[in-house]
């Protein structure tokens, strides 16, 4: 096979997997669209208990993670527009900063979770028994919502250690890097998932 087969094979499958990743993401957006709307409905339907709901959520927190993913955003950008500059090491760099800063993001909603359910506030607790139907409704959402945004970050953590390891082993390099750009692709949809999950669970009364 030639190397002018072998380059047009590489852009068609490069091509297929950018593809595959749009495809991806435009059906977590439909996902977390549909959350989003029965958030609303619900939210409309009881906007004394979602506003009391909401006063229990810690600001200063959701704040703090807001900043970490907008930096990781950055981040991830800056690792992908060094791979394109053929800067390895900052690539890796980059690559390295934005899983600390999915830990950090985590660490802080664990401290976050253990305080509602130190306090009784999750659903299934003697507590939420007490209270009314839109109390127990705003904290199954956030629980919910909250627990599977979670989970993408967790899998975008994963899939940006797999690139880590394959930038430092030079299978991902300045001339291939498809990878790269389909992880900054799923980490910028973390990023705008949660950027839409702040001010609906943390700041609009």
């Amino acid at each position: 096979m030639s190397d002018t087969n072998i380059h047009t094979e590489e852009h068609r499958n490069d091509d297929a997997s950018k593809l595959g990743m749009w495809l991806f993401i435009f059906t977590e957006l439909l996902l977390f669209g549909g959350l989003f709307l029965v958030y609303s409905i619900y939210r409309a339907q009881y906007p004394h208990n979602f506003h009391e709901g909401s006063l229990e959520l810690s600001v200063t927190i959701g704040a703090i993670n807001t900043i970490v993913l907008l930096f990781s955003s950055m981040t991830i950008a800056m690792a992908l527009t060094a791979m394109q500059r053929n800067n390895k090491k900052l690539a890796m760099t980059m690559i390295v900063v934005t899983l600390v800063m999915a830990v950090v993001f985590l660490i802080n909603k664990y401290f976050e979770w253990g305080a509602k359910f130190h306090h009784g506030l999750y659903p299934g607790s003697d507590l939420m028994a007490l209270l009314e139907r839109g109390h127990l409704l705003y904290f199954s959402l956030y629980f919910f919502m909250t627990a599977l945004h979670a989970f993408h970050i967790i899998v975008g953590m994963v899939l940006l250690i797999v690139v880590l390891l394959r930038v430092k082993s030079n299978r991902i390099h300045a001339h291939k890097y498809v990878l790269l750009e389909n992880g900054a692709l799923y980490w910028h949809l973390v990023d705008l998932i949660w950027i839409f999950l702040f001010p609906l669970l943390y700041l609009i009364s």
